[in-house]
């Protein structure tokens, strides 16, 4: 199995990883987001340098003959981050060429081949899907073969988290599976504890030269010394209609003679 995937089954559960001997847990071995640093293949072995504190690396990929090589040599370089695809396009046979280069999970848009992804059972799979869904499409969501979904980042993935984009995230993390958004290229701590709270298990943070080498060390530092706060509880009800609820019932019947 993925092991990306696992870990944010793990703390779509609330579990946190084992630290020790001692049953009490410190404020770095509970649960908290996972940072995601996505990196162009074109760049990736440059900035490598600048992934000190990141959970997972994720490679965004355009033709996957050069990110097999590149993850490949990424993995040895890098061999305490997991690594991940992020393939634009793809057929079956390019998916198969980066899980034989050690890819733990793939990212792919609503708009891949089914066939592309179905006989793959060790690869996690990762859905990409749009903000202006619909309830009704995020109920079919619920029931797709996947194993988490990444929330399109349109033209604000740079932006800082408002009200409003927060209650966007929120309304995916109504879904019964772990969601992922972007977050931005500065992202702070306590952006970071507004979408934990609101149900999001992982962000994926673009990473470029004119960032500072050690920014994703230093917001490590400080996830690990803060107290995060407890999430909400999600409502998958509020999505998925209750089992046995009569369709049609009248607004009425407490008038029936």
């Amino acid at each position: 199995m993925s092991k990306f995937i696992d870990k944010l089954n793990k703390l779509s559960r609330g579990e946190a990883q084992a630290m020790g001997f001692t049953a009490r847990q410190s404020a770095s071995s509970k649960p908290k987001i996972q940072l995601v640093a996505r990196l162009a293949a074109e760049s990736a072995e440059s900035l490598a340098g600048h992934l000190t504190g990141a959970d997972i690396g994720l490679l965004g990929i355009s033709k996957a003959a050069g990110g097999s090589e590149t993850l490949q040599k990424l993995s040895k370089s890098l061999p305490d981050i997991i690594w991940g695809g992020w393939l634009q396009g793809g057929n079956q046979a390019e998916i198969k060429q980066l899980t034989k280069a050690g890819c733990d999970f793939i990212v792919f848009s609503d708009r891949t081949p089914v066939t592309a992804m179905k006989d793959d059972k060790e690869t996690g799979k990762v859905i990409e899907l749009e903000t202006s869904l619909s309830d009704s499409m995020l109920r079919a969501a619920n029931e797709l073969p996947v194993d988490a979904v990444l929330v399109s980042a349109g033209d604000k993935e740079n932006q800082a988290l408002t009200w409003e984009r927060l209650m966007v995230y929120s309304r995916f993390s109504m879904l019964n599976k772990p969601v992922i958004v972007p977050a931005p290229s500065q992202v702070n701590i306590a952006e970071l504890e507004a979408l934990w709270e609101a149900g999001i298990t992982a962000v994926v943070i673009e990473i470029e030269a004119k960032q500072p080498a050690d920014f994703l060390k230093k917001l490590r530092q400080e996830i690990d010394k803060t107290e995060f706060p407890s999430r909400r509880s999600r409502r998958a009800d509020a999505l998925v209609p209750r089992a046995g609820q009569p369709l049609g019932r009248k607004a009425d019947d407490g008038d029936d003679e």
